[in-house]
């Protein structure tokens, strides 16, 4: 059986982020088809249009590389002033030049994000489909997943008894999603 393969960019570096701790009980919901690996963004040095001619420094390389191979993206993201966090859009914008060698383009991707206030992140996740849809990512739409962080909501690393059903439906859709296309390597 061949294993597909989806790189996970979690929008939060905080050490114990709600958002990387969602997203680490998330990935366990899917089939054992799918391998999930987290991409590290904390590293990346800030995009610059100047830098585009030169050889990539080596985390830029890496980060290009991992999505390069990715069958498809997750996206796990908090809300920061009703948009996403920098050091996401940065690594987005890394991954996204030079111009016309996105490595983003045709990669099957979904939207979620926690946050512990009543919307969870929407605001964040509709600047981010816009973003998306502009780099030419396929996104799943009719799953949205405005999460609430809460006590009960991850235990122990895996998704609470309360928020499982839910999860599972999200987790079958992209599951679903990421097999109608053709692998984006």
């Amino acid at each position: 059986m061949s294993q597909t393969h989806i790189a996970v960019v979690v929008g939060s570096i905080r050490k114990e982020s709600f958002n990387r701790q969602f997203a680490e009980a998330f990935v366990k919901l899917a089939p054992a088809d799918f391998k999930f690996s987290f991409v590290r963004i904390d590293d990346l040095p800030l995009y610059d249009q100047d830098a585009d001619a030169a050889p990539a420094v080596p985390t830029v390389a890496r980060l290009r590389d991992e999505i390069k191979q990715a069958d498809g993206v997750l996206f796990v993201t908090p809300e920061y002033n009703r948009s996403i966090p920098g050091v996401l859009k940065n690594a987005i914008d890394q991954a996204s030049r030079p111009w016309g060698k996105s490595v983003w383009a045709g990669k099957p991707t979904a939207v979620m994000g926690v946050s512990v206030g009543v919307i969870g992140t929407a605001l964040a996740q509709q600047h981010l489909r816009n973003v998306l849809a502009y780099l030419a990512m396929p996104t799943l739409a009719g799953n949205e997943a405005f999460i609430q962080w809460k006590d009960g909501l991850v235990v122990n690393g895996e998704m609470g008894e309360q928020s499982k059903e839910f999860a599972q439906g999200i987790m079958d859709a992209f599951v679903a999603w990421v097999r109608k296309f053709p692998q984006a390597k």
